[in-house]
């Protein structure tokens, strides 16, 4: 039995029909994307299926005692904060666990009841059944499976303290998808749940779903991230649902081999409608006309019961880049390079020396906040680099498209900003291109300011294909664009002649576009260059990251600190040997806590042993503190 099916499901509001015909079912352990053009109703249907919302016709059925997590695009503080008002980050993830802490408490008042010879027996009696169920629910684990949610959606420890009132939106957003996750619900419904996710924590989050027993209805315009967390996926339009098998890519060679023969078979419908129609016309009054009436009578039927809608356009928005004047064959170089602000003591990063050649794409990835704007600023030259230089090279025409669209004005009309892009464009030729990108009609007479996120976008680049650059500064361009404005961008992208540096979390444009990855590490404040695609980038940090967590890190930092002797005291080489294997037996369960995502009774077994051996770990600190302070003052 699926957990949730839905029959002939329509939905209006007023007079406009959001969508009708909608029958699809959620099995178990299901992964399903929900894609479509903006506005078809995706979230519309993540709602109806979450019963926030009630359908104009059709129904729900849902399996008995269901539980359901469902995931806002964007979450208020109310939201966050559950029953209570001012709860910390850690607090909020506390509430998923009320029932194990509640047995905690039972098992604290225990413990305290038996120092009572009075009641030691009594106590000792109902401590033993209710430690095992604590144990055995995972009671000695939650602690670290908050920690593990948190840490891999990009909460710092510090982080973990502070008020869900004083989080940005985003990170509020973030704070909420942590909770669900941990309320372990029997179906997860998340409408858009990377958008305010870096890359890193998006792929922690692709690994949790990998491994939850759960089902999950997805909306993403992250079609990487779909590549590698979906099995089937639900194309919406208004006139009902498409289903599909596989990820996102092979979803896309299904819609184009079906939308084919879907255009075949409306073609050939065509074409016998009008054969049939001609001979009608030619013999309704003549000596065939029995024949030209039961002809007229079968085509009524055929049309009524199994016509072929002209299928829909694939390219709702058309993108190109004319063709560039030539650059120099040296496009950029930067030598001793520090990005920063003068008012900072230290760099957000450094560049190591670097070469960008015409033709190239480079890819500029990093966690929020890591500096990755301000350094495209700084080859704008908005802001002066802390050191070094950086050296632009010759015939270039720079094109910058800005995350925020900072270069709109706010006070025009659509038109209006295209036509002051270019002083040779006629307005004519300025709505036709505006049609290209959806701006139809009265839609070039809308004021900028009451855009959408995604028509910001599509002017903004509307903007950059009239400029002719030859050089190309994007900053995520494909954020608040719906998946098939994403698909011509990147084809877009990649027939253009020039050279691009791209500033984006989209990995599935960076894999298809990108010569070299750009990696900056906020934590070490530098940025890495990697010559080769996202993939291969992919694959050698995975390998790096797999060999230095097979090295125990207290053992290193051993190694360092201790200095060496002729003589050793036998009883502290025995805890510097414990130490390290806890060490390594930590860093093993951690990495094993890290792939056992959403299986509930690995985490809680892992969880279990590692909170064991870190409370042996301190002790075995204490004493090799204890010893060494005692070696010392011998």
């Amino acid at each position: 039995m699926s957990l949730i099916a839905a029959t002939d499901l329509a939905k209006s509001f007023g007079a406009h029909d959001v969508f009708a015909g909608v029958s699809a079912a959620i099995p178990h352990q299901a992964r399903i994307a929900l894609v479509g053009p903006n506005g078809v109703g995706k979230t519309t249907l993540l709602r109806l299926l979450a019963g926030l919302e009630s359908a104009d016709r059709g129904r729900i059925q849902k399996a008995r005692g269901l539980r359901i997590g469902y995931l806002p695009q964007e979450t208020s503080a109310a939201d966050s904060n559950g029953p209570g008002s001012n709860f910390t980050l850690w607090e909020s993830c506390l509430v998923a666990f009320a029932g194990l802490r509640a047995q905690e408490a039972e098992l604290a008042r225990l413990e305290a009841d038996m120092a009572d010879p009075r009641r030691t027996e009594d106590a000792l009696a109902r401590y033993g059944p209710l430690q095992e169920t604590f144990e055995r629910a995972g009671g000695y684990a939650y602690p670290a499976r908050i920690r593990q949610v948190l840490n891999g959606l990009g909460f710092t420890p510090e982080e973990h303290v502070r008020p869900l009132a004083m989080l940005s939106g985003g990170e509020r957003t973030r704070a909420y998808l942590g909770r669900l996750l941990l309320d372990d619900p029997d179906v997860l419904i998340l409408d858009e749940p990377t958008n305010h996710l870096d890359i890193e924590a998006v792929e922690w989050l692709e690994g949790w779903l990998r491994d939850w027993p759960g089902a999950a209805v997805l909306v993403s315009h992250d079609r990487y991230f779909l590549d590698r967390t979906v099995h089937a996926v639900w194309d919406l339009s208004a006139r009902g649902v498409d289903i599909y098998h596989g990820d996102y890519t092979a979803y896309a060679g299904q819609r184009g081999e079906r939308r084919r023969a879907q255009l075949v078979a409306y073609q050939t419908q065509q074409e016998h409608v009008a054969r049939e129609e001609e001979y009608i016309r030619r013999n309704i009054a003549g000596q065939n006309t029995r024949q030209a009436q039961g002809r007229r009578k079968r085509l009524e039927r055929m049309l009524r019961e199994a016509e072929i809608a002209r299928p829909a356009g694939e390219r709702p928005v058309r993108i190109e880049f004319g063709p560039p004047d030539r650059s120099g064959d040296q496009v950029l170089e930067t030598r001793d390079l520090a990005i920063g602000y003068a008012d900072s003591a230290e760099p957000l990063f450094r560049v190591p020396d670097l070469i960008l050649t015409r033709g190239e794409c480079a890819a500029l990835i990093g966690p929020n906040g890591a500096g990755k704007t301000t350094f495209l600023r700084t080859l704008l030259g908005q802001v002066e680099p802390l050191a070094g230089s950086v050296r632009m090279g010759a015939s270039l025409h720079l094109g910058y498209f800005a995350q925020a669209h900072g270069g709109l004005n706010l006070d025009h009309t659509v038109l209006e900003e295209v036509l002051a892009a270019s002083s040779g464009l006629k307005p004519t030729q300025a709505r036709g291109l505006l049609g290209r990108f959806l701006f139809s009609g009265d839609a070039a007479d809308k004021p900028v300011s009451v855009l959408s996120g995604g028509e910001r976008g599509r002017l903004a680049l509307a903007k950059l294909a009239l400029e002719g650059a030859n050089l190309l500064l994007l900053d995520e361009p494909t954020t608040h664009l719906d998946i098939p404005s994403q698909e011509v961008l990147q084809e877009a992208l990649a027939e253009f002649p020039g050279t691009i540096l791209l500033v984006s979390h989209d990995r599935y444009l960076i894999n298809a576009l990108a010569t070299q990855i750009w990696a900056i590490s906020s934590e070490a404040r530098e940025m890495d260059v990697f010559g080769g695609s996202y993939a291969e980038y992919a694959e050698a940090r995975r390998q790096h990251m797999e060999s230095r967590k097979a090295q125990p890190r207290l053992e290193r930092r051993l190694r360092q600190t201790r200095p060496s002797r002729n003589r050793r005291n036998p009883e502290l080489e025995a805890v510097e040997q414990r130490i390290a294997e806890l060490e390594g037996e930590l860093a093993t369960l951690a990495s094993g806590l890290e792939l056992a995502g959403g299986d509930l009774e690995k985490v809680r077994t892992l969880g279990s042993r590692y909170a064991a051996l870190e409370a042996e770990l301190q002790d075995q600190l204490a004493a090799w503190e204890r010893l060494e302070s005692g070696r010392e003052q011998a």
